[in-house]
């Protein structure tokens, strides 16, 4: 499987430290707060063309992983969600395997149970949710085969 090239890492210092840390130990480190799990995501800029890289924190449910597009609990979405939604064809590291894979938002019947899992892992999610008037999606990301 051919990784998209170039990447583009998120600009941010402390994201970028975190994505390095993840490619150096194939996944063992970082861990997020609480030790929550991380993944990167890469997507291909909706505008620009770009392929952009940033670090999440993300599980697997069953065959799917699961990310949550809650920019802290911002007004808006995150750029990276309105990227994969345009382009949901995504790059995926999680721990040392890398592949293809799409993604879409998790529909209302698939958001409960997914959303709760996500809130165990990071129990912040459920605040943000509180403090904003979007509902925050949960992206469900399938490998292809």
């Amino acid at each position: 499987m051919t990784a998209p090239s170039p990447i583009i890492d998120n600009s941010a210092g402390w994201v970028k430290a975190q994505i390095d840390e993840y490619i150096a130990t194939d996944g063992a480190k970082p861990v997020f707060r609480d030790g929550a799990p991380l993944l990167l995501l890469t997507t291909k800029g909706r505008k620009s063309g770009e392929w952009r890289r940033t670090c999440l924190i993300g599980s697997a449910y069953g065959d799917e992983f699961l990310i949550v597009a809650s920019l802290g609990g911002a007004a808006k979405h995150p750029v990276w969600y309105l990227n994969l939604v345009a382009n949901p064809r995504v790059w995926l590291q999680v721990g040392a395997e890398t592949f293809w894979a799409t993604a879409h938002t998790a529909t209302p019947e698939e958001k409960p149970a997914r959303w709760d899992l996500m809130v165990s892992l990071f129990p912040n999610y459920a605040d943000y949710q509180k403090k904003t008037e979007r509902e925050i999606p949960v992206v469900v990301l399938q490998r292809e085969a």
